[in-house]
């Protein structure tokens, strides 16, 4: 099947408030709809991780960013011209996103995905996607397809069937930018 084709399916199940499993920038991921609630409800509900737990999601580019953080600081921009792999920042202040994403001290992590497909997904969904690796809260990240637990694949609406021979392993970078300047490395 072609990306194209992959987009299409995964645009329908998103805009119904569905599950799907799809390659990212970084391990096999779960997505949804993060201005989703409901769909939000069951990432967490399938992973069997409590909410409590931030999520991470995905836009597309800068100027996505930019709608759903109310203050991005130059910093930002500046790290992620000079990342050599991906780099998920936490922000404060997120807006326009499900409240159940969003972390007890109003903070949410965002990551502008660098992986082509991801790219075009958002792009034409037009929101950002939830990005949680693709395994139950406490189990080792898979770091192919193949490892991916069969619960985690009955349990969404749709698995991307593109790339799964390749194995990307690397997690992001987890870095935590606060508004008083206060810059934290939460994961190398």
């Amino acid at each position: 099947m072609s990306m194209k084709e992959e987009i299409e399916k995964c645009l329908h199940v998103l805009q119904d408030g569905g599950l799907i499993v799809y390659p990212t920038d970084t391990v096999w991921g779960i997505g949804c709809d993060a201005t989703n609630k409901e769909a939000v409800k069951k990432v967490y509900a399938l992973k069997e991780r409590e909410d409590s737990k931030a999520l991470i999601c995905l836009v597309a580019n800068q100027a996505m960013l930019e709608r759903y953080v109310s203050h991005v600081p130059d910093l930002a921009y500046d790290l992620m011209d000079l990342t050599t792999k991906p780099l998920t920042i936490i922000y404060d202040n997120p807006v326009g996103i499900a409240d159940n994403l969003i972390a007890s001290d109003n903070t949410l992590a965002i990551r502008v995905a660098s992986d082509t497909f991801c790219q075009q997904l958002i792009k034409r969904f037009r929101k950002p996607i939830v990005s949680t690796s693709a395994n139950l809260a406490g189990a080792p990240t898979p770091a192919s397809f193949r490892q991916i637990s069969t619960p985690i694949l009955k349990g969404v609406d749709y698995v991307v069937a593109l790339y799964q021979d390749s194995s990307n392993q690397r997690s992001s970078s987890i870095i935590k930018l606060s508004k008083d300047g206060t810059v934290k490395v939460i994961r190398e």
